[in-house]
């Protein structure tokens, strides 16, 4: 018995709708790359049921690509101004991303140099480099959902191919992020913990021996950084400072609570 097609497994509709947005945003030279459930399974093997589709462009395009669909009679809104704008079709939707939830993991150039061609939905498109899709997603630790599953197949289909000296310039102050998820990958797969360079390794230890007896900020919280919720305790009564504001500025104060508002209706 064969398995389904992507069309068959998403049914006519929402293959039309996803379809005809890709197409759409190619005829109008708008720059965009796919991420999502397509670009992970296209790293990993991994195939997901999924309603929504994963745009990612640059942060002065979103605005572009919601007024070309609202034009185009559908409903279109930017969710969260400091990260996220949706186009809605029925029970279907597009993302359009360009930055991340907490605001670190901005697209730039970068994300478009290093972008991977392929075909999803029977259109030309381009993906989200393996690279920045473990940058982001390594941020995600939420009660509600923690993507180090994602990056430990991401990291057991592509770790000995990773751009490793990109990956680290991305993380960049968040060294220990990185780290973390390094140490997890060799605790889920012993066998394949040597496709991790070495030389990666031995860098990230150094650091962490090397700062562990030096303290760092005082009153700096930077949990705000993977949960929008569980630190909040931190902020708003033990007095600790919001990484999300300081010293990068990812967010302002409006956006945050903006983004905080929004827990209970995510849930």
């Amino acid at each position: 018995m064969q398995s389904p097609t992507i069309r068959q497994f998403l049914g006519e509709e929402a293959y039309g709708f996803y379809h005809g947005a890709l197409e759409r945003l190619n005829e109008a030279g708008i720059g965009f790359l796919v991420g999502g459930a397509y670009a992970f399974g296209h790293y990993t093997g991994i195939m997901r049921d999924t309603k929504d589709f994963d745009i990612f462009v640059r942060p002065d395009d979103c605005r572009r690509v919601l007024k070309l669909f609202a034009a185009d009679g559908f409903h279109t809104d930017l969710t969260f101004p400091h990260w996220l704008g949706k186009i809605h079709h029925g029970d279907c939707f597009v993302d359009v991303i360009f930055s991340s939830g907490n605001g670190v993991a901005e697209v730039d150039e970068l994300w478009f140099a290093h972008a991977e061609a392929r075909t999803v939905l029977d259109v030309p498109v381009r993906l989200i480099p393996v690279e920045e899709m473990i940058w982001s997603k390594g941020f995600v630790v939420e009660r509600e959902r923690y993507d180090g599953a994602d990056i430990n197949h991401l990291l057991r289909a592509r770790a000995a191919r990773l751009d490793w000296k990109r990956l680290l310039h991305r993380l960049g102050p968040h060294w220990r992020v990185l780290l973390s998820h390094i140490v997890l990958f060799g605790f889920a797969y012993p066998g394949e913990r040597t496709q991790v360079p070495a030389s990666v390794v031995q860098y990230l230890t150094r650091r962490l021996e090397s700062e562990q007896h030096t303290p760092g900020p005082p009153d700096l919280c930077r949990g705000t950084l993977l949960s929008r919720e569980q630190y909040l305790v931190d902020i708003d009564h033990w007095g600790y400072r919001d990484a999300r504001l300081e010293p990068h500025e990812y967010m302002s104060p409006d956006e945050i609570d903006h983004w905080t508002s929004a827990i209970s209706r995510a849930k």
